[in-house]
C-alpha cells in the first residue's frame, strides 16, 4: 500500500504562562538569528513535556522529533498518558496549528474531530452545519445533498436537526460531528477521544464506521483513546507517546502491552497517604485472604481489597473499588456507602471487600479507588493497584490455568437427564 501520510522530525514549542508563544523581544532574536543565516537559538532550549515536573524554563516541547507514516487505508492508533501530547500532534496533523520544526506530508482530504462539535457554528442549525463543514472539507452542494440523509439518520438526530447547534447537548454535538466527518468521504479522518462523550450505543456505532472506512472504502484513520479494547479491536497498528516523544511504534497489541506495562501502576499495596479534608487514606491493599501482602494470589484464593482510613466527619463516606481487566474494561464495581459501615464516626477504620474465589481468569487485573461522599465521588484514582491471578497445578477431572476470558467461574452442573 502506498503512503499517505508522511510525518518528518515534528516538533512543537511553547512558551508556558502566556497565551501565545512568542514575545516581540523573542520575535525580533529569531528574526536577527535568521538574517545572519543562523539556526534559531530557541531551538536548542525547552523542558522536556512533563506535567508532573515543576517547570524551570520559560519554554517547553509539547512535541519533539515525531516521525511516522501511515500507509492508504491504515488504521493508526496513538495511545499515551494525559499530556503526552496526543491531541497537540492531531491538531498538527488537522492544521489547527502549526509546528515549530518539521514537515508533514499528505495526499487527499483530511477530516477531524478533536473536540466536540468540532467546527460547528453554534447559531446554525444541525442541517446548515452539515453543509458547513462539507463546504470547510471542499466538497460540492450536490455532493453534500446526496450524504445528507445518511448523516442525518445515523447521528439519531433527527427531530433536532433544524435546530441551532447550541441548544443540542454535548452527546447530540458529538454523534452529528462523528456523521459529517465519517460521511463526507475524506482520505484521512483523524478522531480525538470524542467518542467517550457518546452513549455505548452509538460508541459501538462509531467504531463500526470507521472500520468500514478503513476495511471496505480504504481510508485511513487516525485514532486516538484511551479505551484499550477499542484500540485494540479496530487499530491495525499502534504508537505510544510519552513527554511529547514516540516511545513505541508497532503491533497494536504489542503498543497496547507496552503503555500498561509503562503506565499502570505495578503495585499489589499502597501507603502512600491520600489526605484530604473529610479523610485521610493510610493504606489500600489487594491480598489473599489468609495470606500475607505481596503473597502470591491464585485462582481459588478469595481475593480482598482493603482498606485502612482516618475519618474526619461523622457523617457516612464509602470506599469504592472498580476491578478492570489488563485493557482496562471494567468487569464490575462495588463500595461500602450503602452498607453505612461508619456513619455517625469519626475515627480510625479498616474494612475489605471480598472478591469470592474461582472469580478471575490467570493474568493480570488494574484496581481504581475512589471515595464516595454525599453520593458523589469524593476523589477517584484510576489504575491505582494491580494485582496478578496465578494458575494452579492440572488436577483430574478439572483444569486450572489460562482460558479465554478475563473471569473464570467456577459455575455448578446439573444432571436433568430424565
Amino acid at each position: 500500500m502506498s503512503t499517505i501520510l508522511h510525518v518528518s522530525h515534528i516538533s512543537k514549542q511553547y512558551r508556558l504562562g502566556l497565551v501565545g508563544s512568542r514575545t516581540l523581544k523573542d520575535d525580533f532574536t529569531r528574526w536577527w538569528y535568521r538574517v545572519r543565516g543562523k539556526e534559531d537559538p530557541f531551538l536548542t532550549i525547552g523542558a522536556v513535556n512533563n506535567r508532573s515536573a515543576q517547570a524551570q524554563e520559560d519554554y517547553v516541547w509539547a512535541l519533539r522529533d515525531i516521525n511516522f507514516e501511515v500507509a492508504e487505508g491504515e488504521v493508526l492508533g496513538i495511545i499515551g498518558k494525559n499530556g503526552a501530547g496526543k491531541s497537540t500532534l492531531l491538531k498538527i496533523l488537522s492544521r489547527v496549528t502549526s509546528p515549530t520544526t518539521g514537515v508533514i506530508k499528505t495526499r487527499g482530504r483530511i477530516a477531524s474531530l478533536l473536540e466536540v462539535g468540532t467546527g460547528f457554528h453554534p447559531e446554525l442549525t444541525g442541517r446548515e452545519n452539515i453543509y458547513l463543514n462539507g463546504t470547510i472539507l471542499g466538497m460540492s452542494r450536490s455532493e453534500i445533498k446526496s450524504k445528507e440523509e445518511e448523516i442525518v439518520a445515523f447521528s439519531g438526530c433527527e427531530m433536532y436537526i433544524d435546530t441551532p447547534v447550541k441548544r443540542y447537548s454535548s452527546g447530540m454535538r458529538v454523534r452529528l460531528a462523528f456523521a459529517v466527518a465519517a460521511h463526507l468521504e475524506p482520505d484521512i479522518l483523524v478522531v480525538d477521544e470524542v467518542l467517550a462523550v457518546g452513549d455505548a450505543e452509538f460508541q459501538k456505532k462509531a467504531v463500526g464506521k470507521m472500520q468500514d472506512i478503513s476495511t471496505g472504502e480504504g481510508r485511513t484513520v487516525l485514532f486516538v483513546s484511551h479505551n484499550m479494547a477499542a484500540v485494540k479491536s479496530l487499530c491495525t497498528r499502534g504508537i505510544v507517546l510519552e513527554h511529547g516523544t514516540v516511545v513505541f511504534d508497532g503491533a497494536t497489541d504489542e503498543a497496547v502491552d507496552y503503555y500498561l506495562k509503562n503506565n499502570v501502576a505495578r503495585d499489589a499495596s499502597r501507603t502512600d497517604q491520600i489526605d484530604s479534608p473529610i479523610v485521610t487514606i493510610d493504606s489500600v491493599q489487594i491480598i489473599a485472604q489468609g495470606k500475607k501482602v505481596g503473597d502470591p494470589i491464585y485462582m481459588d484464593d478469595e481475593v480482598l481489597c482493603k482498606v485502612t482510613f482516618t475519618k474526619k466527619v461523622e457523617d457516612p463516606i464509602g470506599m469504592n473499588f472498580r476491578i478492570k481487566d489488563a485493557d482496562e474494561n471494567i468487569l464490575f464495581t462495588n463500595g461500602s456507602l450503602d452498607k453505612l459501615l461508619n456513619e455517625g464516626k469519626i475515627g480510625t477504620f479498616s474494612y475489605a471487600m471480598g472478591i469470592p474465589k474461582n472469580i478471575f481468569n490467570v493474568g493480570e487485573f488494574l484496581v481504581d479507588f475512589g471515595c464516595v461522599h454525599h453520593n458523589k465521588f469524593h476523589f477517584l484514582k484510576e489504575n491505582y493497584l494491580s494485582f496478578e491471578i496465578n494458575p494452579k497445578a492440572k488436577k483430574v477431572g478439572g483444569y486450572f490455568g489460562k482460558s479465554k476470558g478475563s473471569l473464570r467461574l467456577d459455575l455448578k452442573w446439573q444432571d436433568f437427564t430424565s
